[in-house]
């Protein structure tokens, strides 16, 4: 009886664990190739919420390869501090009632680039405050509170130096930008060097997809990160879709924003996939702060066929009551099949390397781009003729 009764047990266990081993290899997820655009390697936007301009240099530096460019690591950096600058201009114009904070759109960086140019990293590193690390919290928080005081007019009159007092603070913080430089014995400006490597952003446009706005026209996309105000091409869900897969497929990359605050969101294991359950709001950018949460919910994540159907009217409702929010900017660069077919977008992320066991990649699902997509940015090249003579492009 005893035997028998360790037999049962034995059996018990191993059936367990054998059915434990089975629903973990459910749950795995075997991603083949289809599209991988070469790119540059995954930086890190460390404590910044600079997300927009991490993933809209990669986005310029892949298009640079692209065009027959060597691989070159521009700064972020001379980007971020000059479009600071723009900030405060559009903050103290707006009586402080615009948004000055870290976040951004991918525009930011083209509408930098098209009057300052880019740098390489070598030349500028937008780091003079002591840590080994980007953190951009105090000294956004101190000229904030500078032009907070400035647009109050305390003298009654502004004087004509509160752009030069804000500017000598974003300067200590972050050094003052080359006007020149010299790279293997040549001497560029930021503006020349642009051009020697052939980049035009004046080539590149942005969509999106709400039903608030009359489609294949222009809007003001209602997020506070437009701070500039910058105007999209509003299409369809489909035909955003369509311009994803046919700019992947023709060799071109995209620029992506979008929410990632699903349950299903998990940088950690890899992949996004939009969860059946309802979705926690969460409003920072920093991998600590979304992997702590989503954490508790990854096995909820990983269940075969439980992504919702994804149409236009969902998209509307969940950017209508803040469910889909401009969390986070990322830059797709290829397409993946998993093993039951289901298409994903090969995405980097600008959380490190080795923030996960994907060198920084993670892949989104199809459904998860089309609900969580807010904006993408692409060549205008990248778009189908149909689309193209839609827009007037």
């Amino acid at each position: 009886m005893r035997k028998i009764f360790f037999t049962i047990i034995i059996v018990a266990f191993f059936s367990i664990n054998l059915t434990m081993a089975q629903e973990t290899t459910k749950e795995e997820k075997v991603f083949t190739t289809v599209v991988d655009i070469p790119t540059t390697s995954v930086k890190n936007q460390q404590s910044t919420g600079t997300c927009w301009c991490f993933a809209g240099i990669s986005y310029i530096e892949t298009e640079l390869l692209r065009l027959g460019a060597p691989e070159i690591d521009l700064s972020e950096m001379y980007i971020v501090r000059l479009a600071y600058t723009e900030k405060a201009k559009r903050y103290f114009r707006y009586h402080g009632k615009g948004n000055y904070s870290e976040g951004g759109q991918a525009h930011d960086v083209l509408n930098v680039v098209k009057e300052n140019g880019f740098v390489p990293e070598s030349i500028y590193s937008g780091n003079k405050y002591g840590s080994d690390f980007h953190i951009h919290k105090e000294m956004v928080q101190s000229t904030k509170a500078m032009m907070d005081e400035i647009v109050k007019n305390p003298n009654r009159k502004i004087t004509p130096v509160w752009e030069e007092s804000v500017n000598a603070v974003l300067d200590t913080y972050m050094g003052k930008t080359p006007s020149s430089f010299e790279l293997e014995g040549v001497k560029y400006t930021p503006v020349s060097y642009a051009e020697k490597l052939g980049f035009d952003a004046d080539d590149y446009i942005e969509l999106t997809s709400y039903n608030h706005h009359p489609f294949y026209e222009m809007m003001n996309l209602e997020i506070p990160d437009n701070w500039s105000d910058d105007l999209y091409y509003n299409v369809p869900m489909d035909e955003m879709i369509d311009v994803i897969n046919y700019a992947l497929n023709k060799g071109f990359s995209v620029c992506w924003d979008g929410d990632v605050s699903e349950k299903g969101f998990s940088h950690r294991n890899g992949y996004a996939v939009l969860p059946a359950s309802k979705t926690t709001d969460m409003t920072d950018s920093e991998i600590a702060k979304w992997e702590k949460d989503l954490a508790k919910n990854e096995k909820e994540t990983t269940k075969k066929g439980v992504e919702p159907e994804v149409d236009q009217k969902l998209r509307q409702i969940t950017f209508d009551n803040y469910e889909t929010t401009d969390d986070h900017l990322m830059h797709l660069t290829g397409i993946v099949k998993d093993q039951d077919g289901t298409i994903y977008y090969k995405t980097k992320n600008s959380w490190a390397a080795n923030s996960n066991e994907f060198d920084g990649f993670l892949n989104m699902s199809e459904a998860y781009v089309k609900l969580k997509t807010v904006a993408i940015m692409i060549h205008k090249d990248a778009v189908p003729k149909e689309l193209k003579k839609k827009l007037g492009i």
